[in-house]
C-alpha cells in the first residue's frame, strides 16, 4: 500500500467533475488597454496618421487632384537640389556625429581630472538649454564678415594684425601722371633712378582723413643734402577745390610713418620713415643711382577674416555650431558611462605599467564602446533631421549650398507649394532614419536582456 503524498484530492475531482481553473493574477487585459488608450490615441494622431498621410499624399500631384503614383519619387531624384541636399547630408553624417562624440569623450575625461569639474560641465552643457533657433541666431552673428561684429573674424584679425600689421595707408595710390610704377610686391617705385643730393616729391591720393594720424602737419618742401636723398610724400588734394596737381600747396598735409627705401641690385640699402610733415632723408648712400621705393607694407590691405557664410565654408561653419550645441549632451552620457567603469580594471592596467594614454585607448575606450555607440547613433538620427541651424545660419544667397533634406522638404512643401513632392521627400527622409532607429532599439533590448 502506497502513501498519497499529494494530499487529499479536491472534492470536485473526487466526485468525478472537472478541476476548477486557477484565478488570473493582476488586472484583466482590457483594463490595461483602457489606461493605455489615451497614449495610443495620441501616438496615432500625432505619429501614425501623419506618416500614413504623407505616404498617401506623395502619390498625388502638387494640388492633390490627380493620382501620379511614383512620379514624385522619380522627379525627386532628377532634381539637382535634391542631390545637393543628399550630398550635404552625407557630409553631415560622416563628420558631425563622430566629431561631437569625440568632443564629448574628451570633455567627459577632463571632468574627472580637473577640480572645477562642476563649473566645466555647466558651461559645456549650457547650450543644450538654448533653443536651436536662438543658437542659430548667435552663430549668425559670430560668423559675420565684419570683424567689428563677428566674433570669429575679430579673433582671426587680431592675431593676423599682431603677426602682420595692416599698412598705414591701404587705399593710397599715385596721382595720375606721376612717374610711379607698382612693384610686383605691391609697393610703388620711381621710374627714374635717384642719386645723393637729389630731392623728390611723391604726391599720393586716395587717402581717407580717418587714416591720417593725429598731429599730422602741412607738407613741407624737401631740403637738399649732398650726402643723401631728400623727399616729401604728401596728400595731393586740397579740400574745397583749387590747388595745383603735382605741387605742394599750403593747405595740403604730409603723410607720416611711411617707409621709404633706396634699392640697389634688388636689395634695400637704406631706409627712412616720413616725418609728420611727410619729409624723409635717406642717408649713408654711396655714389651712383638708386631706385626709390615705397615699401609694400605701407599699402597692405586690412585682413577681414574668412568668409564663414560663403558657399565654401557654410557647411563646416554650421557643423561647428552643431558641435557647440550637442557637445554637452554627449559629455553627460559618456560621463555617466565613465563613472560606471570598474576602477579595478584601470588600476590593474596602471600596475602592469601602462601609460595613461594606453589605459585610455586600450581599457577606457573599449569599456565605453556601448555608450559611445549609443551617443553616435543618436546623434546620427538627429543629424539626418537637421533643419533649424541650417535655416537660420545660412544666408539666402548660399542656402542652396548648405541645403539638407529636411530643409529641402520644407522649401518644396511650403516654398513652391508642391505638397506631393514634399511628401515624397518626407517619406525618403523617414526611410533613411528608420534603420538607425531600429539599430538603436535593438541595442537597447540586448542590453536589457
Amino acid at each position: 500500500m502506497t502513501a498519497d503524498t499529494d494530499g487529499p484530492a479536491p472534492a470536485a475531482e473526487r466526485a468525478g467533475g472537472p478541476a476548477p481553473r486557477r484565478g488570473r493574477l493582476g488586472p484583466p487585459p482590457w483594463l490595461a488597454l483602457f489606461f493605455l488608450l489615451p497614449a495610443l490615441l495620441f501616438l496615432g494622431i500625432y505619429v501614425v496618421y501623419p506618416i500614413l498621410f504623407s505616404v498617401y499624399r506623395s502619390l498625388w500631384d502638387a494640388p492633390g487632384t490627380e493620382f501620379v503614383g511614383l512620379d514624385n519619387y522619380a522627379r525627386m531624384f532628377t532634381r539637382a537640389d535634391t542631390f545637393i541636399a543628399l550630398r550635404n547630408n552625407v557630409v553631415w553624417i560622416a563628420v558631425a556625429p563622430a566629431v561631437v562624440t569625440v568632443a564629448g569623450l574628451v570633455f567627459a575625461v577632463l571632468t574627472e581630472r580637473i577640480r572645477w569639474a562642476t563649473a566645466f560641465k555647466i558651461v559645456v552643457f549650457m547650450p543644450m538649454a538654448i533653443s536651436f533657433l536662438a543658437s542659430g541666431v548667435i552663430f549668425r552673428l559670430v560668423y559675420e564678415q565684419d570683424p567689428d561684429r563677428g566674433l570669429a573674424n575679430a579673433v582671426i584679425t587680431t592675431v593676423q594684425d599682431t603677426v602682420a600689421p595692416t599698412g598705414a595707408y591701404p587705399g593710397a595710390n599715385p596721382r595720375e601722371g606721376v612717374p610711379l610704377e607698382e612693384t610686383p610686391q605691391g609697393g610703388y617705385r620711381l621710374a627714374e633712378p635717384v642719386a645723393p643730393g637729389d630731392t623728390v616729391t611723391i604726391p599720393l591720393v586716395g587717402v581717407n582723413s580717418d587714416e591720417l594720424a593725429s598731429g599730422t602737419e602741412h607738407a613741407a618742401r624737401p631740403q637738399a643734402d649732398p650726402d643723401g636723398v631728400a623727399g616729401t610724400v604728401w596728400v595731393d588734394f586740397t579740400r574745397g577745390g583749387g590747388g595745383r596737381e603735382g605741387e605742394i600747396d599750403a593747405t595740403e598735409t604730409g603723410l607720416p610713418a611711411l617707409r621709404v627705401e633706396a634699392v640697389r641690385d634688388g636689395e634695400a640699402v637704406a631706409t627712412a620713415t616720413t616725418a609728420e610733415d611727410g619729409t624723409f632723408m635717406l642717408t649713408g648712400l654711396e655714389g651712383g643711382g638708386y631706385t626709390l621705393r615705397l615699401a609694400a607694407s605701407n599699402f597692405s590691405e586690412p585682413y577681414n577674416g574668412l568668409t564663414w557664410l560663403g558657399p565654401t565654408l557654410i557647411t563646416p561653419s554650421i557643423i561647428a555650431a552643431y558641435l557647440w550645441v550637442w557637445a554637452g549632451f554627449a559629455m553627460v552620457l559618456i560621463a555617466a558611462g565613465l563613472s560606471a567603469i570598474p576602477r579595478e580594471a584601470l588600476e590593474a592596467a596602471r600596475v602592469d605599467g601602462a601609460t595613461e594614454w594606453q589605459v585610455f585607448r586600450r581599457v577606457t575606450v573599449p569599456l565605453l564602446s556601448p555608450v559611445l555607440m549609443v551617443v553616435f547613433v543618436t546623434l546620427m538620427i538627429y543629424v539626418l533631421k537637421i533643419f533649424d541651424l541650417v535655416f537660420v545660419i545660412a544666408p539666402g544667397s548660399v542656402r542652396a549650398d548648405a541645403n539638407v533634406l529636411a530643409l529641402e522638404m520644407w522649401q518644396v512643401s511650403f516654398g513652391i507649394n508642391d505638397q506631393g513632392l514634399g511628401s515624397a521627400l518626407a517619406v525618403f527622409l523617414l526611410l533613411l532614419v528608420v534603420p538607425a532607429m531600429v539599430f538603436q532599439i535593438r541595442r537597447f533590448r540586448r542590453e536589457d536582456s
